[in-house]
């Protein structure tokens, strides 16, 4: 065979593997687009959902933390198979979470080796789940009652006997019909309520509340999957489980790892969908204190009214894990206050006053690309990049002793000197002529609430490509105070902006807001006053400024060209906020045309290099959630 040929046949061959592989995937009006179902995403892919309070989000997907990193504040112990008392719901999570097995037996303290543990098991031929619930006097054989009994939960049931693909059904039997057939084993004649996520490993995991009598009625029974053939299915999950198109998008966890409801146009029957990722819930998820949705849209104000109808009876005779999950995230989520502004008591509710020469004057102030003078301590997390006393650019406080900007700002490290020794030896880099002003309303002159903090060090995106601007981002390092730990003391004008951790928090023509210090008109003055203006995030940056926009570049202001940044603005923060009126900084002013029309502004894309931050400043400093 000549070298032609056989390449030829080589190219047919690949061919036919490519097409043998390749997946086709069925959509409809509620499930969909195609481009997000080839990403294949799954309830571990934390660009879209939150991880659990046991996992941390890194490089898109949530990872395990080691049990000693749950925290334990209020938190009911527990009990484990092997009879290990932990502290908390979140440390035996992390653990099954490692081991890939069931570790949790129940709530308590009561931990011995003669302390009967939790149990289900699966009928070989009815289906029938039982399950074992220790407690006072030892425990009772119960039922699971029809109720809230969905494939989620019979997922659990079924790979907790041993099949890895969960449930192919979750079905009900009729009690009386049971009661008529002997068995060797008394039937239990009270059953319980179980409400699972679908990530648990165990029964004994999942929300189990109401126990009640059975006179007659259906009570629960799982069919479990057979392992995935190569015939035609409606929807393959990412764990290669088949399910309907009809189980997709309707907030239950069909396939056992989410798959089926995390790519979705809108939602069946009473799902909520979430717009920022078009994630579909379960509806007993909206409005009960938990953020599900990555801008906080199911806790917003106009859902929680649903809180009460969704939330679980209160008389459950078992403690709720969802309530331990709610108390943790609760607590951790604490730890960290960025986004939202502290009530200052010098703004002034007249935007159109402002201070000259120590005197407060209404005045007509001239706008600049679209802007308006902020209120004195309006942007709290603005901050002013000075050398050598001089307003070099803006930038956004992010928390500790951390400030972003942009890397063009700072070039060849202008900033610092060489390495030189400290008094204990230790090698540190002092700034020689770098400073951060926080709270800075005029360049011109201070405030009362306005502080200034040296720079110690800066960490310039190793990538950073000064002719394209592509990894435009830089970190700036504060001080610390002396004999201190923080770099900041407090001040009520100054707050942190959150960092996003995913590029999906929000969507094109979302309204954000710029700020800075820039020219009010191309070729103009400065502004002598912290101006802001609203944008919309603008899809498709390249129709605009072609292949000039690089990974990490993204794109806002008015296509008209009526409000943008401009020359002087560089550096300074992007913001938007969530439907919880919590803030992000989304992009740092990097390039453009300064007001010209089908000529947005350019930012770099914050959550792009959230890992690359992340690295330097550690998780609570830029985050409150997936850490």
């Amino acid at each position: 065979m000549s070298s032609a040929a056989a390449s030829l046949l080589l190219l047919f061959l690949s061919a036919l593997v490519f097409a043998h592989s390749a997946t086709v995937y069925k959509t409809d009006e509620f499930l969909g687009p195609v481009e997000c179902l080839e990403k294949k995403f799954d309830r571990d892919s934390c660009d879209l959902v939150f991880c659990r309070p046991w996992q941390s989000c890194v490089n898109g997907r949530c990872s395990c933390k080691p049990p000693y990193k749950c925290p334990t504040v209020a938190s009911a112990q527990v009990c484990s198979h092997s009879n290990k008392l932990l502290r908390s719901y979140c440390q035996a999570m992390a653990v099954s979470c490692q081991t890939k097995k069931p570790f949790m037996s129940h709530f308590g303290e009561s931990c011995t080796a003669d302390q009967p543990k939790f149990s289900s098991s699966l009928d070989e031929f009815t289906g029938l789940v039982r399950l074992f619930v220790p407690g006072t006097g030892g425990g009772e054989d119960l039922l699971v009652c029809q109720d809230q009994w969905d494939t989620a939960a019979a997922n659990v049931a079924c790979r907790d006997s041993g099949h890895t693909l969960g449930a192919e059904a979750a079905d009900s039997l009729s009690y009386v019909s049971l009661t008529s057939v002997p068995s060797e084993r008394p039937l239990p004649d009270r059953c319980v309520s179980v409400r699972c996520q679908g990530y648990e490993s165990s029964l004994s995991e999942c929300v189990i509340y109401n126990k009640t009598g059975i006179n007659s009625g259906n009570v629960a029974m799982a069919t479990c999957a057979k392992p995935a053939t190569d015939e035609e299915c409606d929807f393959r999950c990412v764990n290669a489980k088949c399910v309907s198109l009809s189980q997709t998008c309707d907030g239950v966890d069909d396939c056992g790892d989410r798959s089926d409801e995390m790519c979705c146009k809108k939602c069946r029957d009473w799902a909520f969908r979430c717009s920022s990722s078009g994630v579909c819930l379960p509806k007993e998820a909206v409005g009960d204190g938990q953020i599900d949705c990555l801008d906080g849209e199911d806790e917003s104000r106009k859902h929680t009214e649903l809180q009460t109808a969704n939330s679980h009876p209160t008389h459950t005779e078992y403690i709720s894990p969802q309530n331990e999950i709610r108390t943790t995230r609760a607590h951790m989520e604490s730890k960290v206050s960025c986004g939202v502004p502290k009530a200052a008591s010098d703004d002034d509710d007249d935007e159109d006053v402002v201070e000259m020469g120590g005197i407060r004057r209404s005045v007509r102030v001239k706008r600049v690309v679209g802007g308006l003078p902020t209120k004195p301590t309006q942007i709290q997390w603005q901050t002013a990049i000075m050398i050598n006393n001089r307003l070099q650019c803006g930038g956004a406080y992010i928390g500790g002793c951390w400030v972003i900007t942009a890397a063009h700002c700072l070039g060849p490290d202008p900033l610092l000197s060489k390495p030189t020794p400290g008094p204990d030896g230790q090698i540190f880099r002092k700034s020689k002529m770098g400073q951060v002003k926080f709270s800075l309303w005029s360049p011109a002159r201070a405030q009362q609430s306005t502080d200034v903090f040296p720079i110690v060090d800066l960490h310039i995106h190793p990538q950073y490509n000064p002719n394209t601007r592509e990894n435009d981002i830089a970190l700036v390092q504060l001080e610390k105070l002396p004999w201190k730990e923080e770099c900041l003391p407090y001040n009520p004008a100054i707050t942190p902006v959150c960092v996003p951790w995913t590029s999906r928090l929000f969507n094109p023509n979302h309204t954000c807001s710029i700020s800075g210090w820039g020219l009010q008109t191309p070729g103009g003055r400065r502004a002598q006053y912290l101006q802001w203006a609203n944008v919309s995030l603008i899809e498709d940056c390249q129709r605009f400024h072609s292949d000039d926009i690089k990974p990490g570049m993204l794109c806002a202001g008015a296509l008209d060209g009526s409000v943008d940044a401009c020359q002087g603005d560089n550096g300074g923060p992007l913001v938007c906020e969530d439907k919880l009126g919590v803030s992000y900084l989304w992009g740092i002013i990097s390039w453009g045309s300064c007001g010209r029309p089908r000529s947005p502004g350019v930012y770099t894309q914050v959550a792009h290099y959230f890992e690359w931050i992340r690295h330097h400043t550690g998780w609570p400093t830029v985050t409150k959630f997936n850490f």
